[in-house]
């Protein structure tokens, strides 16, 4: 078993800026990208985190990832945007995008954002989020191009990607509801989280290369390679699909067959179709107090056992607070790899030794 670490999020965040600066990030670019990986962390979603750092290292040395890159408009229709990401890190051009779409639902009522061609936007409840604090709800499509994980319900070999699914709904003085996940049984970052400290994954998640189930996170790693199954069978195949042609296809973007099957691993492109909705544009006077008659509805259930009740969003509110109390979690061996990288980044080792003093087991 790999050994833990805890790391304060802002001494985190200051070592991934600093990683970046010096692979060559603006400021600006190596601040958003920071923001959004600790952010990952912080609501409890490791896969999305800062162990994605090596993973956009190399995609950068293999000549995928384009720093310093800015979002291109390519169509305005008024309340359709469709936007190419130019290759850029996906923290950056998924947040211009959104900001552009929450401009035009605030003026119009309602936006949709076409983002394709943009190198992996992470955590798909950040941009969720961003729409939230606007007082605005959203809807999100999101595909992985040339980059099957996944096997189709009934197949026995990897077809798609991991094609996230994601909405929010605002709630004024409160914490907003948050639906993101990833339409296989979970992420592949979790296999990797699971590889990198020696455990096995619960059972009904993964299938080897023989089409035969597994636990093992190796699969994933490591060939022959194995793939992940869909949540729920016949339903989550069904969403990842639509996540593939809503996400991909209408984005302008691209779907995954043979034509567009990336070469690299580390090479994560996604397309994602955003619907923005202004709820002041509907006719519902009783919205919120209707959601929140609801919600308390469902949490007057007696409970079958002893967690209590949660709606969308709460689980990661408490990894919030527990992980700004005690540190954010980074097992040894992906915090190994993150020294590396800061490393290839041209970090000086004085500095990098500097933050590993900080991280405590």
């Amino acid at each position: 078993m790999s050994t833990e670490y805890r790391i304060d999020s802002e001494h985190l965040n200051a070592f991934v800026q600093t990683l970046w600066r010096h692979a060559g990030s603006t400021p600006r670019e190596a601040e958003l990208v920071a923001e959004h990986l600790i952010q990952a962390n912080l609501a409890g979603h490791d896969s999305h985190g800062v162990g994605m750092i090596p993973s956009y290292m190399s995609s950068l040395a293999q000549g995928h990832l384009q720093l310093n890159g800015q979002i291109n408009v390519v169509r305005d229709a008024g309340a359709v945007l469709t936007i190419d990401g130019g290759k850029a890190f996906g923290q950056v051009a998924a947040y211009q995008a959104m900001e552009k779409g929450i401009e035009r639902a605030q003026q119009l009522g309602l936006a949709a954002v076409a983002l394709n061609n943009s190198h992996h936007i992470g955590r798909i409840g950040h941009w969720a989020e961003q729409c939230g604090r606007a007082g605005l709800i959203s809807i999100h499509f999101v595909n992985v191009v040339g980059d099957p994980m996944v096997a189709p319900f009934g197949g026995s070999d990897r077809r798609f990607g991991t094609n996230p699914f994601c909405v929010i709904f605002p709630r004024p003085g409160k914490k907003p509801l948050l639906l993101d996940f990833a339409t296989s049984g979970i992420a592949f970052g979790k296999t990797r989280v699971a590889y990198n400290k020696g455990q096995r994954v619960a059972p009904g998640y993964l299938i080897d290369a023989e089409g035969q189930p597994t636990v093992e996170p190796n699969v994933m790693h490591e060939q022959p390679y194995g793939s992940l199954l869909p949540f729920g069978f016949h339903k989550g195949y069904a969403l990842a699909t639509l996540c593939e042609i809503l996400g991909g296809a209408l984005s302008g973007g691209q779907t995954t067959h043979d034509e567009t099957l990336q070469t690299s691993n580390d090479a994560i492109f996604n397309c994602m179709t955003t619907l923005i909705l202004n709820p002041q544009a509907f006719a519902a006077p009783q919205m919120q107090q209707e959601a929140e008659a609801f919600l308390a509805w469902v949490k007057a259930s007696p409970q079958s056992g002893e967690a209590p009740i949660q709606v969308p969003g709460e689980w990661e509110e408490a990894n919030r607070a527990e992980r700004r109390e005690k540190g954010i979690p980074v097992d040894a061996n992906t915090w190994q790899q993150i020294c590396e990288a800061a490393h290839k980044a041209g970090v000086p080792e004085a500095e990098i030794a500097r933050y590993q003093a900080l991280a405590h087991a």
